[in-house]
């Protein structure tokens, strides 16, 4: 039965990062750490819901946890498609190209190839930009014995997303499609725009400082 790098241990993953080959690269790793900043979250909110105490939230929390879990199981798909995409890519730069004919084929191959390497991580910036807002959030309303994880998860998600966006805005300098080059690159100043820099992630610190021992 096939695995995929997402069924690797820990330390055969980190291992692989490593090694002189070309996939898993910074784009699975980005992907992952957006799904381990997902996981946090939805840890806080576990932690949360159905407690008496925290009843107030109650709503908020089972609406985060529902929607970060969600997220996770995509950012972790997203590992994989990097992978594919990426390898797509390298397998269109191998094509014969000695011929006109053959040449058109490798270019075809390696603009759908770039578009996609291009489309995954833009997803995974994407929606670490959604997490970034849940994870201040948790931090914000979860368990308060829980929320510097809930902070965490807010680091991990702005790391995760500013990694995405160098892997998008390197591929799309390579983009032969115009149109889409100027979507992708609307998308990113949006995010950007979303998260106001550090601002989100500093909020989520502020809570854990004004909460701590609540």
């Amino acid at each position: 039965m096939a695995t995929g790098v997402l069924d690797l241990a820990v330390h055969d993953f980190s291992a692989q990062l490593a090694a002189k080959q070309p996939t898993p690269g910074g784009g699975s790793a980005a992907a992952l750490v957006g799904a381990l900043g997902a996981a946090l979250v939805s840890m806080v909110c576990r932690y949360t819901v159905g407690r008496e105490r925290y009843a107030d939230v109650e709503e908020a929390a089972q609406r985060v946890l529902v929607r970060a879990e969600e997220l996770r199981v995509e950012l972790e798909q997203a590992v994989e498609a990097d992978v594919a995409a990426y390898g797509s890519y390298s397998r269109a730069q191998s094509m014969p190209r000695e011929t006109d004919a053959e040449q058109g084929a490798r270019n075809a191959a390696l603009q759908t190839a770039l578009r996609e390497s291009t489309s995954v991580p833009l997803g995974v910036a994407e929606r670490c930009t959604e997490l970034l807002e849940l994870a201040v959030e948790a931090a914000e309303i979860g368990n308060p014995f829980l929320i510097s994880d809930a902070a965490v998860g807010a680091e991990l998600a702005a790391a995760a997303r500013a990694s995405a966006e160098l892997n998008v805005r390197l591929n799309v300098g390579g983009l032969e499609d115009e149109a889409f080059a100027d979507e992708s690159r609307a998308r990113l100043q949006a995010m950007d725009a979303r998260v106001g820099g550090r601002e989100l992630v500093e909020r989520a610190a502020r809570a854990v400082a004004e909460r701590a021992g609540a």
